[in-house]
Order: C-alpha cells, then structure tokens, then sequence
C-alpha cells in the first residue's frame, strides 16, 4: 500500500490579503485562484499520490469550514487536530505525527500548507514522487523552489550538492536584494518552499533529540485531546504551554539529515495582493482582474471585487473591495497591509476579525444594515440544520421568512412559518430555530434593543458543541 500520508496544514490567518482574507475566514478558505479554494486545491493536486485521506491541522475556531469544504470534494480526512492556540508549524507537524504514529503505522509525512498555488501540478507530484526513496531512508526532505528573481520575501536553502536530492548546506534569513541576487546567480540556493517529505518516526526522534520539551507538551496535549466523530480537540492548557516554533528553527536547520529536491512547478506561496495578481491572468499591459472592472489606460493593475470597479489612469496599484472595506495601495508596499490590520485590531475595530457576513456551522448571516438600538440580518441556514437553543438579555428579535420553512420555538411552543410568514421573539425568551426542509432557510432578522453584541447570547442546548 502507499504509505503517503498527507498533512495539510490550516491554522493561518492571512492577514496579508486582508480586506479579503481575516481571521475568522482567512485565504485557505476562499477561491483565490481558481473555483476551488486554497485548501481544496492543495487535497487536489495531491490526491493522485496520496495513499490514504489527509491529516488535517486547523484552528478550532475554523473547523466547521475546514470540514465541510473538504465534505464538498468528497473527501473525509482521516482526523482534523484542532489547535485551540496558534503554536506554529513544529508543534503542529508533532502532533499529526503522533496521531499518524497512534495505530503502529510509520507513514511518510507529506506536510504542506494549504494556502500555496502551484500551477505545474504533475511536475509537483513528479518531485515528491522523486523524495520518497530519500524520505523512506530516514532523510528529512524540504522542497527548494527554483528561483525565478532574486525575491527579498523568501528564507532561502543552500545546497551542498548536486543532483535530484540534494543534502542541505545551510538554510539562511530572508536577505537583502544584492544578497539575493548573488544566491540566484549562484545556482546553489533555492526558496524555501515551506513543504516537507519524511517518516512520521525520524520527525519525531529529531525533534526529541532538538527539542525534547516542546515534544513533551505535544504529546500530553495530543494524549489528553478530546475526540468525536469529526474532530480531534487537542487539551488547551497543555497545547499552550507548548513552546512556539517553526520547523526550520526547531528541527531542520539542526538535523544532519536534512535533504532537498528542487521544485520547478509555478509555485507561489500568494502572500500578498502582489503575488497574487502574478498569478492570475493578465491581459496585454500586465493587468489582473476580478469581478466587474472597467480599467482606461492602466497597467500592470489588481482589482477584485463584487460592484463595479472603474480604475483611470493607474499604474502598479492594487485595489480592493469587500461588502464593508476597500483597499487601495501600490504593489510594491502591499507587505504593509499588516500595519492596517495592526491598527484595526488596536482600535479594537471588527473588520481586522469579522467580514460582514459570517459563517456559521449552520450557514450564515449578514449584516446588511444596522444603525442606534437596531440591526437587520440575513440569515441562511441549510438544510436539516439548528440553531442554539438561547436567549438574550439585552435585545428582542423579528424573523421574516423570505423562503423555505423555519421550525421556531419560542418559549414553550413550537410553531412552524413558511415564506412571507413572521414572529417575534421577546427579549429574554428562550428562543430556537431550524429548518426542517430539503432546501435553504433564508429570512431576515430585525434585533432591537440596548445592546446588539454577539456575545449577547445564551446558550442552553447546541447540536455543535458551543453550549
């Protein structure tokens, strides 16, 4: 049997691609540069390789849209390991090899991020197929990426020699552009790609020889995980006690079995507005868009969006719009988009987090108008889904059924309503909603009242563990 074993990699929050990409739903999760979304894409181009479904590191806080867009693709991981802190990638590659390790089985760890595009797929799974003999010899592979330019935004790997694998000299900082230049015009160095092929037990004994604590914190919060039929919630006061770090730091620039095979495949890794725009398609004078664009006399332009976008004139700038935020910087200081997110959160503001419409387990809401004491809502929620049973202290609700059946319980009763029907729920009445039909619920909530807070909620009973 194959022994490759995917581990896809989820817990980031693509700050760099805001106002698009937030927290709550950062750029794995959306169609960036395709009709499937980055995590897809990345199951996808693996899955002809795989011998068996991924392993899946995400957030707790993004477990329902990590499951149900690979539910979308047919595929069922093998288990979703929820990090309830952001540890980095040392951590989180330990405790996939100690869940891939949990049965006896020593499979190969093909570890990959899930926010990558690579436009050569086949060239791709050709270089992982060419790292298996090394990775099943006990070497630690990393995948070097064949510079295209002397890119400043990159660590880099030197190699110390030649051939399709190839032992690993050094690995070095991001530099500075003559630096960079020099790397590229060596042949030597490759960017360093993030992406890492070995067997689940060498990951973990390097890691006990580098870094024995932070092993030692992963497996007790792995150990003492709480496990359903979905997911794998490692223990929060353990998994936070386990030291940060990323697996270049804690484990390959130490280990003397550190191998690399170079990857020419289109790979980019789109951190930011930038990259992207280099890897979509662009018409004659270099400009990239998305959605509704009228552009007169522009070059070398990005603009993504929902309404119309009219750019004049413009040349190397980058624009963006979303349902409550728009962007407008030059492609050559997109990095500093982090210094916005940066403020927002310090103004404690809810677009560095929140879009304006947000994903739930049971489908969505928007918040389509709000204004002193009162908000307007439209919710959607699939099929055969329920909301909490809660209550609120400081507002009441007024639901209108635009399509589809809604089950509302209000109090003690039970009432059914369908298209053009509505109810009110009193402040401070426990309250429920479901759809109990085969098609999407969608109605409108109007909430009035003192405060409008979502955490003015109170939950009683809940079918996805928030109560």
């Amino acid at each position: 049997m194959n022994d490759l074993l995917p581990v896809i990699l989820s817990g980031g929050s693509g700050t760099r691609l805001w106002p698009l990409s937030r927290e709550a739903y950062p750029k794995q999760f959306l169609a960036l540069a395709g009709e499937l979304t980055m995590l897809q894409a990345t199951w996808q181009r693996v899955a002809p390789i795989a011998g068996r479904p991924p392993l899946v590191v995400a957030n707790e806080e993004h477990r329902f849209v990590a499951a149900e867009q690979l539910q979308q693709i047919g595929v069922q991981p093998l288990a979703i390991l929820l990090e309830p802190v952001g540890r980095n990638t040392a951590p989180a590659i330990a405790v996939a090899a100690l869940e891939a390790t949990g049965g006896g089985d020593d499979p190969l760890l093909l570890v990959l991020p899930s926010d990558h595009v690579i436009a050569d797929e086949a060239a791709f799974r050709a270089a992982v197929l060419r790292a298996v003999p090394a990775a099943d010899a006990g070497k630690l592979v990393t995948f070097g990426i064949v510079p295209t330019g002397p890119e400043t935004g990159y660590g880099y790997i030197k190699a110390a020699s030649a051939g399709e694998v190839r032992a690993v000299d050094r690995f070095v900082e991001k530099p500075d552009a003559d630096t960079a230049a020099g790397y590229v015009a060596s042949g030597e160095y490759f960017w360093n790609s993030g992406m890492f092929l070995f067997k689940a037990s060498r990951y973990l004994a390097e890691l006990e020889a580098f870094h024995p604590a932070m092993l030692a914190a992963s497996r007790t919060a792995w150990q003492q995980a709480r496990r359903d039929a979905d997911f794998t919630r490692l223990d929060k006061e353990a998994f936070t006690a386990v030291p940060s770090d990323s697996i270049d730091y804690a484990v390959m620039e130490k280990t003397a079995d550190a191998v690399v095979v170079p990857l020419d495949a289109g790979w980019n890794d789109v951190g930011s507005w930038t990259a992207l725009r280099d890897v979509s398609a662009q018409d004659a004078d270099g400009n990239a868009h998305h959605g509704d664009v009228i552009a007169i006399d522009c070059r070398n332009t990005y603009a993504y969006g929902e309404r119309l976008i009219a750019l004049v004139g413009l040349d190397d700038v980058i624009v963006v719009e979303t349902d409550d935020a728009v962007m407008v910087g030059r492609s050559d200081r997109m990095q500093e988009i982090k210094q916005v997110v940066a403020r927002l959160k310090a103004d404690a503001r809810p677009e560095a987090t929140w879009h304006r419409k947000v994903y739930r387990p049971w489908g969505a809401y928007d918040s389509i108008d709000h204004g002193e004491r009162f908000q307007v809502k439209r919710i959607t929620v699939k099929p055969g889904a329920t909301l909490s049973l809660q209550m609120h202290h400081h507002r009441a609700e007024h639901w209108i059924v635009v399509s589809g059946t809604a089950e509302v319980t209000r109090g003690e009763e039970v009432i059914l309503l369908t298209e053009n029907q509505s109810t009110y729920i009193p402040l401070g009445v426990t309250h429920r909603l479901k759809n109990p039909g085969k098609l999407p619920l969608e109605l409108i909530e109007v909430q009035s009242g003192s405060y409008l807070g979502e955490d003015d909620i109170v939950r009683f009973e809940d079918t996805y563990g928030r109560a």
